[in-house]
C-alpha cells in the first residue's frame, strides 16, 4: 500500500505541473531577479563627471588632466573659466566634482615640494564622494611618484595584496548574496501558498476528514518544493558563474549540501506562514516581508552587521540568510571546507525544524478543533 505522504507528494507535484504560476515562480523568477539586480547593484563607480578649472593653461597642466581622464574613473563634462562657476554647476548637477589646477602649476613643479591641487566634490551622496576622493588621491600619489621618485622614501612601505577577489569586482560580492536573498524569498513564497490555497479552494476539508496525520501533510507538501528549490539554487549559481564570472573555488557538492539546509529553513518558514495566513494574498505579503527585508538589511548582504545598532545585531542572529551568505561566499570565493560551516548549518537545521514543529502543532490544533 502506498504511504500516505507519498500520495500527497504526488498530488503536490501534479498541482505544480498544472499551475503555470507556480512554474514561473519556481524557475523564471529567481533567474530574472538575479540578472536584474546583478547588473543594477554595483559598488564600482566609473566615469565620474567632473569639471576642470585649469588656471595654469600649460602643457603640464593639460597632461595632468589628460592622465586623469585616461584612468577611466573620471570624465570631463565641463571646462570652467572661473571659480565662481563651480558652486552653481554643482547645484545644477552638471558634474559631481571639480578639479582646480592652480596658477604657475608647471613652474612650481620644479621648485615647490608640494603643490595644492584642489578637488571640490558634492558630498550629498557621501559614499560616492568618498570613493571619488579616494580615486583622486590615489591618482595624484601615483603622479607624484612618477614625477619625482625622491620625494617619498618612507621607512615603511605598504604592499597590499587582495586575496579571493583580486580585481575587487563588486559582482563577486553581490551576486552570491543575491542567491541567498532570492532563494529564501522563492522558498517561502512557494510553500506559503500551499495550505492557504487548500483553504481557498475548499479542499482543506477533505484533508481534515481523511486519516492523514498533520506531519504527513506538512512533509508531503514540503518534499516537492525541496527538489524544485534545489534545482533553482543550482540554476542561479550556474547563471552567476557564466554570466557574471563569479569564481567557484569550492566543492559543488558541499554547496549543494548546505543549500539543502538553507532550502529546508526557507520552506519551513513558508509552511509556518501558510499555517496562519487565511488567504493567498496575505501569505504572499507575509512571505515577502519576512524574507526579503531581513535578508537584505540584516544579513550582511550589503551593510556590515557590525555597523548596525545592537538591537538589530541581535535580531540578525535569527535571519537564515545571514548564515547562508557566510556559506556561499566562503565556498564560491574562498573554497572553504566543511569544518568552517558546521555552526551555520546547525542554525539552519534548528531554525527549520523549530518552525516545522510549530506548524505541525498548529495544524494538529486545527484538526482537533
Amino acid at each position: 500500500m502506498k504511504p500516505r505522504v507519498v500520495a500527497i507528494v504526488q498530488k503536490e507535484f501534479l498541482h505544480i505541473i498544472r499551475d503555470p504560476r507556480s512554474l514561473v515562480i519556481a524557475f523564471l523568477l529567481p533567474i530574472i531577479l538575479v540578472l536584474l539586480y546583478g547588473y543594477i547593484i554595483t559598488f564600482d563607480i566609473k566615469q565620474i563627471p567632473i569639471g576642470v578649472l585649469d588656471e595654469d593653461r600649460t602643457p603640464a597642466s593639460r597632461h595632468l588632466v589628460q592622465r586623469l581622464v585616461s584612468s577611466g574613473y573620471f570624465k570631463i563634462t565641463t571646462y570652467l573659466q572661473r571659480r565662481a562657476d563651480i558652486e552653481p554647476a554643482l547645484m545644477h548637477r552638471n558634474f559631481l566634482a571639480a578639479l582646480v589646477i592652480p596658477q604657475n602649476y608647471s613652474k612650481r613643479l620644479k621648485t615647490d615640494p608640494q603643490i595644492p591641487v584642489q578637488f571640490i566634490i558634492d558630498g550629498a551622496n557621501s559614499r560616492t564622494a568618498t570613493i571619488a576622493i579616494n580615486y583622486a588621491r590615489s591618482f595624484l600619489i601615483e603622479c607624484s611618484l612618477e614625477m619625482n621618485t625622491l620625494i617619498m622614501n618612507p621607512p615603511l612601505e605598504l604592499r597590499p595584496r587582495v586575496w579571493f577577489n583580486p580585481d575587487m569586482k563588486s559582482a563577486h560580492f553581490i551576486v552570491p548574496g543575491l542567491v541567498a536573498v532570492f532563494m529564501m524569498l522563492i522558498c517561502a513564497l512557494l510553500t506559503s501558498l500551499t495550505i492557504t490555497r487548500e483553504r481557498e479552494t475548499g479542499t482543506m476539508e477533505q484533508l481534515l476528514v481523511s486519516p492523514i496525520r498533520p506531519y504527513e501533510i506538512i512533509l508531503g507538501k514540503i518534499a516537492p518544493y525541496v527538489i524544485l528549490a534545489l534545482v533553482d539554487a543550482m540554476m542561479v549559481v550556474i547563471c552567476a558563474k557564466i554570466i557574471f564570472g563569479v569564481p567557484f573555488r569550492g566543492s559543488p557538492w558541499l554547496l549543494l549540501l548546505f543549500s539543502l539546509f538553507y532550502v529546508y529553513a526557507g520552506l519551513s518558514l513558508g509552511v509556518f506562514i501558510s499555517a496562519r495566513a487565511k488567504t493567498q494574498q496575505t501569505a504572499m505579503v507575509l512571505a515577502q516581508l519576512t524574507t526579503t527585508l531581513p535578508a537584505i538589511m540584516l544579513s550582511g548582504f550589503i551593510f556590515p552587521i557590525a555597523s548596525l545598532p545592537i538591537a538589530l545585531q541581535i535580531i540578525s542572529y535569527f535571519v537564515p540568510a545571514k548564515y547562508f551568505l557566510i556559506i556561499i561566499r566562503g565556498i564560491m570565493l574562498k573554497g572553504t571546507g566543511f569544518s568552517y560551516f558546521y555552526q551555520p548549518a546547525i542554525f539552519l537545521i534548528a531554525f527549520g525544524t523549530l518552525l516545522l514543529l510549530i506548524s505541525v502543532n498548529r495544524f494538529k490544533t486545527n484538526l482537533e478543533g
